[in-house]
């Protein structure tokens, strides 16, 4: 990295800036005793939530991609989560940490997911998220989405940065697929939302960091 050195960070949002899993449980609880079912605990779900609503919807009422119930199941979970979007999600344990780094040191840093706007806008508002941030790039902004470069690319324009003085850091192989796609350096946030037998070492990131602080150490 030396004769690359990173000046821009880009995060995943969900399951790597900010543990938004308790508050989609929490909507997926309250759907499910809407359906007469009982509640599930976080562990049974957690692990599922960067693969977006459908898998979890998919997982909490034990369903498959074609049931006729998926997607207006999903549209209620949506309608639920909207209004209960900022209640138990906070920053992952030692964020805080690299985002005073980033602000003492000067170096930008934006925010890109596949996350829709009309959710990724209330959570960082809510959160008062969006003052030092250069960028956010949702999922419903561009005509493509990771794992496509394209997100990458737009958010390296909108900071006047080169891609390879970028470092992505996410939590889903489609992220470090589009980081690679785009000539960025990424890391894998082991401390995300992982299913259990991914092999995130095999996705061909830079590195692997188990603790968000570790992050500190590539910059």
């Amino acid at each position: 990295m030396v004769n690359n050195p990173i000046t821009t960070i880009f995060f995943d949002l969900d399951g790597t800036l900010i543990d938004t899993a308790p508050d989609m449980i929490n909507a997926i609880n309250i759907l499910r005793r809407q359906q007469q079912q009982a509640s599930l605990p976080l562990s049974a779900l957690r692990d599922y939530v960067s693969h977006g609503s459908a898998v979890l919807i998919q997982k909490a009422f034990d369903i498959d991609h074609n049931h006729p119930q998926l997607e207006p199941l999903r549209q209620q979970f949506l309608q639920i989560y909207q209004q209960n979007i900022a209640i138990h999600s906070r920053l992952f344990t030692g964020m805080d940490v690299i985002l005073n780094y980033l602000k003492q040191r000067q170096l930008k840093w934006g925010i890109i997911t596949n996350k829709p706007s009309w959710l990724t806008n209330p959570l960082l508002k809510a959160l008062n998220f969006t003052q030092d941030c250069c960028c956010v790039i949702s999922g419903d902004n561009l005509i493509h989405k990771k794992p496509h470069p394209v997100p990458l690319l737009f958010a390296c324009r909108l900071t006047h940065t080169q891609a390879q003085h970028c470092l992505y850091i996410g939590d889903a192989q489609r992220d470090i697929t589009a980081a690679k796609r785009a000539g960025m350096k990424s890391l894998v946030a082991r401390f995300g939302y992982i299913e259990a037998g991914e092999q995130p070492e095999q996705w061909g990131a830079d590195g692997q960091v188990f603790e968000a602080e570790e992050i500190l150490g590539w910059l």
